[in-house]
């Protein structure tokens, strides 16, 4: 395992990373730093880095390096990742141009709310990784992994997954545009075929999880799917 110093360091360049990059895709194409939208979205994603950072690599820095990790193993996994990157990275450029060229018009109410329930499904996200030390971002069992009940996977198989489906369909509201929904509405299936693919593994190589396939019914939608 790499060291908390190293792990500290990778955390940190790749925070900067992610900063500068969403910066550039959303106001260059805005033409405008007065593009408030695109600051409250950063905002929400980037604020509690700090302090989740410093937590989780206090309390779990097997997590943090497990969150460092970006290479999957699986090829079907790397292709559904791959075009859902991409996909992604398409669609947040369209909310900056449809402020430059005011293509929508999104009521503030709505936008407000939507940046709510984003920052709500960024905070989803962070329950499932204090809950789950295992909760890597690439898919794979590893030694002493074990079947996870607790928690928001009381309510879903798969809750990262649905907190970042709620981020997806709220996003473009809150960025102020109905334009890029399309785009980000995509990404859905993709998510869907990567947690099929995902549960597949999961009943074949993880010991317990089958039983709590019968217990835990909803896969993504509470009472739904």
């Amino acid at each position: 395992m790499a060291t908390p110093r190293s792990l500290k360091t990778r955390l940190i360049l790749r925070s900067l990373i992610a900063v500068i990059f969403v910066a550039v895709i959303l106001f260059i194409p805005a033409g405008s730093p007065r593009y408030w939208q695109g600051w409250v979205f950063m905002a929400i994603l980037f604020v509690p880095m700090p302090i989740t950072s410093v937590y989780f690599l206090k309390r779990d820095p097997q997590l943090v390096e497990r969150r460092l990790r970006t290479e999957e193993k699986i090829t079907a996994q790397k292709t559904i990742i791959r075009w859902a990157q991409w996909v992604v990275f398409a669609s947040l450029v369209i909310p900056g141009l449809d402020f430059r060229f005011a293509w929508s018009r999104v009521p503030l109410w709505l936008t407000i709310l939507s940046q709510l329930l984003v920052f709500a499904g960024y905070l989803i996200t962070l329950w499932v990784m204090k809950e789950n030390s295992f909760a890597s971002r690439t898919v794979q069992i590893e030694e002493g992994q074990r079947v996870i009940s607790s928690g928001p996977y009381r309510l879903v198989r798969h809750p990262m997954y649905f907190g970042a489906v709620l981020m997806l369909l709220f996003t473009p509201s809150a960025l102020g545009s109905w334009w890029a929904l399309p785009g980000f509405l995509l990404v859905i299936p993709l998510i869907v075929l990567r947690l099929l693919n995902e549960e597949k593994m999961l009943c074949r190589d993880l010991p317990g999880y089958s039983d709590y396939c019968l217990h835990t019914r909803s896969r993504l939608l509470p009472l739904l799917w």
